[in-house]
């Protein structure tokens, strides 16, 4: 491989040259979690062929790959040349170099939009009010309305009592039909921080009549607060009236106006996708249940929340240009107007539905997968009841834990050797996966490292449910520690509240952070 390799400062002046950059750390999560430079994105080596193609879809794209100084650069950049990229490159020494270069590190994930919320509360001094008020106003039947901006699961996992699910980019398309009246108070809330303020900012900018705040550290606050959470609500916003699709396009005109928001049509759009120095992201920002009924050939499924909230999980390319699609024009509008203050400088609005039905296709991958012998459930029960197979389930640890082959192992991708050391397997390695497509990208590494037969369960562990064999969750036969998933706060199995305590810290500390790197710039429409 004849990748070049960066110095740190090399890198420092790319970063600021205004041109196509992607930036992946290839490291497994939690370890990416711990020590990152803040522009990159998570792409595990593990995972590596399932993620990049949508994060970077222009083969020749500028492209960093960065590590901890520990070698897997160069496994990923082998893997990243099989895939076509070819303008690849290296940090060299990763992020140790980045580091004694005197140049920031970020722990955390999503780091960019989360300080971009906390940018955003100190600059518009979004108004907001702590658990403490919230209850209070709650038990004196005050009038307020208070709106989940989160995802229909997160909000049905844990909600504050009384709200209605409204996730970010609904929020001025739905609110005049949520809260009809103007002498409502409304609260807005997420899990933490970010979607919260950028909630309540929202509805502030759309101009809504209502007094409007942000709950304060969201359900987690709540908690900490000692307040007890609802679970398994389904109180979620209906489809806007005519009356108020009307309010909402009338106030999104307003915003799009106010920070030069602006349209694109589908003709232009297909000719951006053909060009070959340019990268275009079609990015849906509807519900994903409109994106399932209908959508534009090519657009992704990022509702608007979500993609302000972690942006970095949807584009990998600085500096390239966003093509946001609504047929109701409205979250489109409002999210472009978050992505714009953020620093995204080439934003568009497609007002379109599209025909495609169904969810989002996967990665096509095949063309990466050699030649493999498959196995179907019923052989591999049958050889489970003898005794002569060994079964080694890549999924991620998350999956893992809520279900997997009796008797299987985890283990990763990337760190096969020394799970395999431990597993010290009998018979014929049989490997599967959450679908199996992993699996089977993974089986000429197991080749590679040990002279037993190696078989992959054909459709993974989604093929053994679906021929009526149960999974059985739990975290036994552990090859090696889960590092493959930075879990949230209130997924942890052990103290919790310390673990929230300690995020909603680091994301009020983000700021200081982010004027030190200075490679990012934020602004506000006001």
């Amino acid at each position: 491989m004849a990748t070049r390799r960066l110095a740190p400062s090399d890198l420092r002046a790319m970063l600021d040259d205004g041109a196509e950059l992607a930036l992946i750390d290839v490291r497994e999560e939690l370890v990416f979690s711990a020590s990152h430079l803040l522009h990159a994105r998570s792409v595990p080596l593990s995972r590596l062929e399932l993620i990049v193609g949508a994060l970077v879809p222009r083969r020749s794209t500028r492209l960093v790959i960065c590590d901890g100084g520990d070698g897997l650069s160069e496994r990923a950049g082998r893997v990243l040349e099989a895939m076509g990229y070819g303008d690849l490159a290296v940090l060299d020494g990763g992020t140790p170099a980045w580091e004694k270069a005197g140049y920031v590190l970020f722990s955390g994930v999503n780091v960019p939009s989360k300080a971009f919320g906390e940018f955003i509360e100190h600059d518009a001094d979004t108004p907001s009010v702590s658990a403490q008020e919230l209850n209070d106003l709650l038990q004196s039947k005050a009038d307020i309305v208070v709106l989940d901006s989160r995802p229909f699961d997160e909000y049905a996992r844990v909600s504050i009592p009384t709200s209605t699910n409204m996730p970010g980019a609904e929020l001025v398309l739905r609110v005049r039909d949520a809260v009809p009246s103007p002498n409502s108070t409304i609260i807005v809330n997420c899990a933490g921080r970010t979607r919260s303020i950028i909630g309540a900012q929202s509805l502030i900018d759309a101009g809504v009549p209502n007094k409007v705040f942000a709950l304060r550290n969201g359900t987690m606050g709540w908690s900490l607060a000692g307040f007890a959470c609802d679970s398994g609500k389904d109180r979620r916003a209906p489809a806007p009236t005519i009356g108020a699709l009307g309010w909402g396009r009338e106030a999104a005109t307003r915003v799009a106006r106010r920070l030069a928001i602006r349209k694109v049509d589908l003709d232009t759009v297909r000719r951006w996708q053909v060009e070959s120095e340019r990268t275009t992201y079609l990015l849906d920002v509807r519900d994903p249940r409109d994106y399932e009924a209908g959508h534009i050939a090519g657009a992704r499924s990022a509702p608007g929340g979500q993609l302000v909230q972690a942006t970095d999980q949807y584009v990998g390319t600085l500096n390239a240009r966003l093509v946001l699609i609504d047929d109701l024009e409205v979250r489109a509008v409002m999210t472009a107007s978050w992505l714009t203050r953020m620093g995204w400088n080439d934003v568009h609005v497609l007002v379109a539905r599209g025909d495609v039905a169904g969810k989002e296709p996967k990665a096509d991958v095949s063309a990466l997968i050699g030649p493999v012998d498959a196995i179907a459930p019923d052989e591999l029960a049958s050889r489970l009841g003898v005794g002569d197979v060994s079964v080694i389930d890549l999924s991620l640890s998350r999956a893992y834990r809520k279900g997997h082959i009796p008797g299987a192992w985890f283990a990763m991708r990337a760190r096969l050797d020394k799970a395999l050391q431990r597993i010290r397997p009998q018979g014929a390695i049989v490997l599967t996966s959450e679908d199996g497509v992993l699996a089977a990208l993974a089986a000429r590494d197991v080749v590679a490292l040990t002279q037993a037969p190696v078989l992959c369960l054909a459709g993974g562990n989604a093929a053994w449910q679906a021929s009526g064999r149960a999974l059985e969750s739990g975290e036994q036969n552990m090859a090696d520690e889960p590092i493959d998933v930075w879990l949230k706060p209130y997924e942890r199995a052990v103290a919790t509240s310390q673990a929230m305590a300690e995020y909603l810290s680091w994301e009020v500390d983000l700021l200081p952070l982010i004027a030190a790197d200075g490679t990012t710039h934020f602004s506000n429409a006001d």
